[in-house]
């Protein structure tokens, strides 16, 4: 029977991956292993549920009809076990999570890897990557994202905190270029840009309208990673745009000084997001009630004190109706 079950479960994952290797990925085994399963499975059935050339695979009629069965079976079963797991105390098994690489590294995975020792049954797949992953595409548990939610019918999120960005340099460049404390004052400075093929992104900051200002400040150098540009600034090659919980380290130490104090600071919200589920695994549940826990602790501004009233309002767009926000 577990054989059965795992060639089953072999089976859905390269239909709903498009490749074996994909398949074998998301499951943490061999290609080899996942095409001798789907063999066995074939061999059990009697017929060909894939129809394999060397550019490409895909399902059969009878792969699609198996397929279509499966899928409804597996759900049951989900939806059986999430039901019996949502009212256990301790979580078990393995779970899945995206964040951004630098926040992923900083803020998430020392959270994570804490709820790992006070959980011995749990295992954290920590995935770092700057593109939005598709979590049921993609099988991911949850996910950590730093943007305005985007429309995606199926998801559920939750808000951890709120990134602000500050402008900051080394006190070597300030002593050689000045000290801007206005944003027309940075006219003449040079920038250390974010950006990648080429372009770099603009700084932002709130109008105070509920709108933004766009600056450009002019730059040589030209970095896709913000801890490179952090490292950079303290090296005092030029002004940086950076988030508070990546610099407040420096900034403590002395090696940065932030600037435009009486600026407001551009923000962006960060929240969990997970795969809709009428019963939420204990694992799932476990995870978000810790990041929102601590994840305030690392985004708090150690730069400055901000008073509550003084937090930058930029405007966002609300999250659609498509996505369930708690």
């Amino acid at each position: 029977m577990t054989d059965r079950i795992s060639g089953v479960l072999a089976f859905v994952q390269a239909a709903e991956a498009g490749s074996f290797a994909l398949a074998a990925q998301r499951m943490g085994l061999s290609r080899s292993a996942i095409g001798k399963s789907i063999a066995r499975l074939e061999e059990r059935l009697g017929t060909r549920l894939f129809q394999r050339t060397t550019r490409r695979q895909s399902l059969t009629d009878d792969g699609q009809a198996f397929y279509e069965r499966c899928v409804r079976a597996l759900a049951e079963l989900e939806a059986a076990e999430a039901e019996l797991d949502s009212g256990r105390r301790a979580p078990t098994g393995r779970l899945r999570v995206s964040a951004s690489v630098m926040f992923g590294r900083l803020c998430a995975a020392p959270i994570l890897w804490e709820l790992t020792r006070q959980h011995p049954g749990l295992q954290v797949e920590l995935s770092f990557t700057d593109r939005v992953v598709d979590l049921i595409e993609d099988g991911y548990d949850l996910a950590i994202r730093i943007a305005p939610l985007a429309d995606h019918a199926g998801l559920t999120a939750r808000r951890l905190g709120v990134q602000e960005l500050v402008v900051c340099a080394a006190p070597s460049y300030l002593a050689r270029h000045g000290h801007p404390t206005t944003l027309e004052e940075l006219d003449g400075h040079e920038a250390i840009a974010y950006g990648r093929n080429g372009i770099a992104r603009p700084w932002r900051f709130p109008d105070g309208q509920g709108g933004e200002k766009l600056v450009s400040v002019p730059s040589r150098l030209l970095f896709d990673d913000v801890e490179t540009i952090a490292d950079a600034a303290v090296q005092g090659v030029g002004l940086a745009w950076l988030p508070c919980w990546l610099v407040a380290e420096r900034v403590r130490g002395g090696q940065l000084v932030t600037l435009l104090e009486q600026e407001r600071r551009y923000s962006t919200e960060i929240y969990a997001v997970w795969p809709q589920n009428k019963h939420l695994p204990s694992k799932v549940r476990a995870a978000i009630d810790v990041l929102v826990a601590r994840i305030p602790e690392r985004l708090s501004d150690a730069t400055r004190p901000v008073k509550a009233s003084t937090l930058p309002q930029t405007a966002h767009p609300r999250p659609s109706r498509g996505l369930n926000v708690l």
